[in-house]
């Protein structure tokens, strides 16, 4: 209840200050790129329920001659990659914390179709609401390997606390301002170190 709670007061305060940082970023979506200014994409909730998760569109909607969408670094464009490395494709997820579908903190929300690879222990990572930013991300957001990923999600499941969330909204907003992780590999060794500095230990 805390947790939801701060969810809720947290993301009411930001949809006020950031509006005009978002209704900017709509705006230059709308004039540089064709079709919606929203991405929507299906991903699994809390319990592997569905929902849609929304981010700002930061890629053409190019595909090759079979059909088939062109590689991720050909169709971000420079405008969408200047959105991510700052983070702000991101905001419109504070609609999701609102209507009860993200936390802040959390496993971030997967695609569907990895559902039934999961195995064991890894699906526990779906026990509790997935979120904007979580252990992984603050471990180097793609820089360490999926089965790290995993393991992070489900430590966080099995320890997270109030005083955790905030450790990890701290840090996500120092790499966020740092500009890590966004397109070049972090030193494997960043992911124990972030394990010490926040006081967890490895599930297994």
């Amino acid at each position: 209840m805390i947790k939801r709670a701060f969810d809720i007061s947290m993301a009411s305060i930001m949809l006020v200050f950031l509006f005009p940082v978002m209704l900017g970023v709509a705006l230059l979506l709308r004039l540089t790129m064709e079709g919606e200014v929203f991405f929507r994409q299906w991903r699994p909730g809390k319990d592997e329920i569905p929902f849609q998760v929304i981010k700002f569109k930061t890629m053409r909607d190019a595909v090759d001659n079979q059909g088939e969408p062109l590689p991720d670094k050909e169709r971000v464009t420079r405008l969408g990659l200047c959105i991510r490395r700052a983070s702000l494709d991101e905001l419109p997820q504070l609609l999701n914390i609102l209507k009860g579908e993200m936390s802040f903190v959390g496993p971030r929300p997967l695609l569907m179709e990895y559902l039934p690879y999961f195995i064991g222990y890894e699906r526990q990572r779906h026990d509790v609401r997935p979120g904007v930013t979580g252990l992984a991300q603050i471990a180097g957001r793609q820089d360490i390997s999926w089965e790290d990923k995993l393991r992070l999600d489900v430590e966080y499941v099995h320890r997270q606390t109030l005083w955790l969330d905030l450790k990890i909204l701290f840090a996500t907003v120092l790499i966020v301002l740092k500009r890590e992780g966004i397109l070049h590999a972090a030193p494997q060794g960043r992911l124990d170190e972030y394990r010490r500095r926040l006081g967890l230990r490895h599930v297994a």
